[in-house]
C-alpha cells in the first residue's frame, strides 16, 4: 500500500518561495502593516508558533505574546530607522525552526521569553526595513496593522493550542511542531 505524502509536500511547496521579508503588500499604512506578517510563511508560522507556545506554559501565558510585540515593536523601529543586521532574516528563519522544535518537543525552556524576545526583534527589523515607501508616511498606521495582525495571529495559535491541550494531543501537537520546525529547516535552506 502506497503512503500518500500529499500534506507534506504541500506545506514544503507553499512555502519554498521566497521567505525573505516581502515587500508589495500594498501602499497605505494600515493596510500594509495588516497583510506583511499574512504574507509572509516566515513571519505566519512564526506568529502562530508563538500562540502554541504560549498555550503550554500555565502562568501567565499572555507574557510571551506580549513580549513578542513588544520587541517586535522595539524591532520595527529600529528598521524603519536603516538599522539593519546581517543574518536578521536568518534569524526570522531560526524563529520558525527553534520554536517547531520546542513545541515538537514539548519542552519549557526557562530562557524562552528572551529567545522569543530575540526573535521578534528580528521580525521587527525586517518588517521595519520592508515598510513601502509609501507606508512610511504612515508608520502609525503600518505598526497599528501590524499590532494586530500579529496579536490575531498569537491568539490564534493559543487558541489552537489549547484545544490540542484539552483533547490530549501531544501526538498532534508534536506533529504540528516538526511541520514548523521542517519548515524552518526549508526557510533556512533557500
Amino acid at each position: 500500500m502506497r503512503r500518500s505524502n500529499f500534506p507534506v509536500g504541500l506545506i514544503l511547496a507553499l512555502i519554498a518561495g521566497p521567505v525573505l521579508a516581502h515587500p508589495g503588500h500594498g501602499s497605505d499604512g494600515f493596510g500594509a502593516g495588516l497583510l506583511h506578517p499574512l504574507l509572509g510563511w516566515d513571519h505566519l508560522l512564526a506568529m502562530l508558533a508563538v500562540g502554541l507556545y504560549a498555550a503550554r506554559t500555565s502562568a501567565a501565558p499572555w507574557r510571551m505574546p506580549a513580549t513578542f510585540v513588544a520587541a517586535m515593536l522595539a524591532g520595527t523601529g529600529l528598521g524603519a530607522m536603516g538599522i539593519d543586521w546581517p543574518g536578521v532574516e536568518t534569524g526570522v528563519a531560526s524563529s520558525v525552526l527553534v520554536l517547531g522544535l520546542m513545541i515538537a518537543a514539548t519542552m519549557r525552556l526557562p530562557g524562552a521569553l528572551p529567545l522569543v524576545a530575540f526573535f521578534a526583534l528580528c521580525h521587527g527589523v525586517a518588517h521595519g526595513v520592508e515598510m513601502p515607501a509609501d507606508a512610511a508616511r504612515m508608520a502609525g498606521s503600518y505598526v497599528l496593522g501590524l499590532v494586530l495582525v500579529t496579536a490575531l495571529l498569537h491568539a490564534v495559535g493559543y487558541v489552537v493550542g489549547r484545544q490540542l491541550a484539552g483533547q490530549g494531543g501531544r501526538t498532534l501537537e508534536r506533529g504540528v511542531g516538526g511541520v514548523l520546525a521542517i519548515a524552518g529547516v526549508v526557510m533556512l535552506s533557500t
